[in-house]
């Protein structure tokens, strides 16, 4: 079976290859020169760390250098790779103490919301929880139909409404559904929405308060999907959903078909949110706990 480190690996390939494997060309026995500086701020940069972050990886860097005498470049890999690693913390466990838990998933059009939802359902029926599904995405039909399908094989209930019918009702009654039948965990799906898009942000709001009232102190948890392929455009939706429904975690899909994995550095900085989860493939246990130590082996595995 394959091992997590190599799971990692293989689902940062992308990341690595486009940007931070260049830096491998830079690691050599040859003295630290200002081009060594400018060329690895400039694919810091290209990695979609953010310039802010870049600027004060290589400022920091940099006053490593002074205070340790490093003279050759290939003394920064090491250095790099503990720069990065400060960067990022560790996931918080996930503690689901409320019978039901109530999850709130959000994110925008397309970022891969719907199959993330499913590939959450698994590993907590296969941690041996009860799980439901809300489909209250019920202005995209192939959404629910997703969900019933995933639901069918998983052997999780799927409460859903008539199409187009209020996604607050729906999610109302999955909330109900799951304290009538004492579920541990009740996964609201949501309709994807642009971040930009005013009413439909206010009708998420209105999930949100709605969800609350089914059950005081719901939801638990707010986790918003970004599609690590948009890089660093995904940190103004992540702002947006912030503002509107206080998201308390981040999970990162796509990541194995993107180059721009240095956005996990950038989503820490502006959001100060934690990563839960990283999607590196389109199986279900391809949905990892972010493991920092292994993300950072992986981006720079050909380093």
């Amino acid at each position: 079976m394959e091992d997590i480190l190599s799971r990692w690996r293989k689902g940062l390939a992308k990341t690595s290859k486009a940007t931070f494997g260049r830096i491998a060309g830079l690691f050599g026995a040859t003295e630290i020169t200002s081009e060594t500086w400018d060329e690895l701020e400039a694919l810091l940069i290209q990695a979609d760390l953010g310039i802010e972050t870049a600027t004060e990886v290589i400022e920091s860097l940099r006053r490593l250098v002074r205070t340790e005498g490093l003279i050759r470049s290939d003394e920064l890999e090491h250095a790099l790779r503990a720069e990065l690693r400060k960067r990022l913390d560790e996931p918080p466990t996930v503690l689901w103490t409320e019978r039901p838990s109530i999850l709130l998933v959000v994110g925008v059009n397309g970022s891969g919301k719907t199959t993330t939802i499913a590939k959450l359902g698994k590993r907590y029926v296969d941690e041996g929880k009860t799980v439901i599904f809300g489909a209250a995405d019920t202005f995209r039909a192939a959404a629910v139909d997703q969900l019933q399908v995933w639901g069918d094989r998983l052997g999780v209930d799927v409460i859903a409404g008539a199409a187009e019918s209020d996604p607050g009702a729906v999610a109302f009654n999955a909330v109900k559904t799951g304290a009538s039948r004492h579920i541990d965990l009740v996964i609201i799906d949501t309709a994807g929405r642009l971040h930009t898009r005013f009413n439909l942000m206010e009708e998420l709001k209105k999930v949100h308060r709605v969800v609350g009232k089914a059950l005081p102190g719901a939801p638990h948890a707010v986790w918003l999907v970004l599609d690590a392929t948009t890089g660093q455009n995904a940190l103004q939706q992540a702002r947006a959903f912030k503002e509107t429904v206080n998201v308390t975690g981040v999970i990162l899909a796509k990541l194995d078909s993107s180059a721009r994995g240095g956005m996990a550095f950038a989503i820490k900085r502006e959001l100060g949110l934690p990563i839960l989860f990283a999607g590196l493939g389109e199986k279900a246990e391809d949905l990892q706990l972010f493991d920092p130590d292994a993300f950072i082996d992986g981006i720079l595995s050909a380093a």
